[in-house]
């Protein structure tokens, strides 16, 4: 009975220290807005995930304004159910050429994601854009950030100044460094990145509800293996 019990303890105390960890990692991992890409190889079609923190110190988050790097000329935004999305354009001092021999004299300039409802600050979101790296191997694209909340705003646009990290900084802009090109080269470029878009799954607060409900599951589970204790300590008193 004893080894049981201790088995079953023993098991909670793990269960809860793991999920202890993964919180941790969680939170440290949502301190700032950031970028993720899925690919960074330049000339390649990457989808790119910005991790929507905590709002303005207590204040939930209602808008989410993505500069575009002058190096983008469009993005594509991927649905999310909480927000609605927009894009924001602005005319060319002078007319781009693209590489496929066509000029512009327009280009994508923000993405701009307004909540439904105000995000909760204890809570987190991502936001996905689906972008053609520039080919431009080594060099580090940023994506200024501004964060409005329905009390202040945090506007995530620092970039680092020579011999500076990310981590030197206070609020620093998301960004992308850009590796060498794929030997085998993006020939479904478009099409994957809209195949991937469609199937990615946005964070709609599921996760942090899930993540409550097993806090909720482990404290069931330890109340059970107590009541377990108790009740074959009382029948051995017997």
């Amino acid at each position: 009975m004893k080894s049981a019990l201790r088995r079953t303890l023993s098991a909670t105390a793990v269960a809860g220290g793991t999920a202890a960890l993964m919180m941790a990692g969680l939170a440290g991992a949502s301190a700032h807005v950031g970028a993720d890409p899925n690919k960074t190889a330049a000339n390649s079609y990457a989808l790119v995930t910005f991790g929507i923190p905590h709002g303005c110190d207590t204040s939930p988050t209602t808008k989410v304004t993505i500069n575009l790097p002058e190096e983008l000329t469009d993005a594509q935004p991927t649905v999310n159910p909480n927000w609605t999305v927009e894009k924001v354009t602005e005319t060319l001092a002078a007319p781009k050429k693209l590489d496929d021999g066509t000029s512009i004299t327009k280009r994508t300039s923000q993405i701009v994601y307004t909540a439904k409802t105000p995000l909760d600050p204890h809570l987190r979101d991502a936001l996905v854009l689906s972008v053609k790296l520039p080919d431009a191997a080594g060099k580090t694209i940023y994506f200024p950030t501004l964060q409005t909340c329905e009390q202040g705003q945090t506007d995530w646009s620092e970039i680092p100044k020579d011999g500076q990290s990310e981590d030197d900084l206070k609020s620093p802009a998301p960004s992308v460094t850009i590796t060498a090109a794929d030997a085998s080269g993006d020939h479904h470029g478009a099409t994957t990145a809209a195949t991937e878009q469609a199937s990615s799954v946005t964070d709609d607060g599921s996760a942090a509800r899930s993540w409550a409900g097993l806090i909720a599951g482990l404290g069931g589970l330890v109340l059970g293996a107590m009541a377990l204790f108790r009740g074959r300590s009382a029948k051995t008193a017997k």
